[in-house]
C-alpha cells in the first residue's frame, strides 16, 4: 500500500476513535510513545492505551502537513484539532516518526506538547 494511503487509514483510524483498527497499523510487539508518557509495548496493551486517551476527548481530527519516506521509516508532520468534553476547541502541531517493517509500524513515537488540552 502506498505509504500516504498508509497515514491517511491511521488517521482515520485516530479520527474515529477507533483504537482496535489504530492499533492493528502495529506489529504484535510494537512500541506506541506519546509525548512524555511512558512507552506502552504490544499490540493489546496500545490498543488499551489509546483508547483511554480517547475517552479523555470529545473528537479529534488530524491533518497532514508534510510526510518523508524513508523506507524503513517515515516522519508525518501534522496538526490535530480536538474538541474537549466542556467543546473547548484546540489546535497543536505534532510530528510523528514511524519505524516500519514492511507496511507494519514497529515503533509510533508521537512528539507533540498538548499540555493545555487538559488544563481546567
Amino acid at each position: 500500500m502506498p505509504r500516504t494511503e498508509l497515514i491517511t487509514r491511521v488517521m482515520d483510524s485516530i479520527d474515529r476513535k477507533d483504537g482496535k483498527a489504530f492499533s492493528e497499523f502495529i506489529t504484535e510487539d510494537g512500541v506506541f510513545k506519546y509525548a512524555n508518557n511512558e512507552a506502552v509495548k504490544g499490540r493489546k496493551n496500545i490498543e488499551e492505551y489509546v483508547n483511554g486517551f480517547f475517552s479523555m476527548i470529545k473528537s479529534g481530527k488530524h491533518t497532514i502537513v508534510k510526510l518523508w519516506d524513508e523506507g524503513d521509516s517515515i516522519v508525518w508532520q501534522g496538526e490535530v484539532t480536538y474538541t474537549r468534553h466542556d467543546d473547548k476547541v484546540m489546535t497543536f502541531p505534532f510530528v510523528n516518526v514511524f519505524y516500519m517493517k514492511g507496511d507494519m509500524i514497529t515503533d509510533y513515537l508521537i512528539h507533540i506538547d498538548n499540555t493545555p488540552l487538559f488544563a481546567s
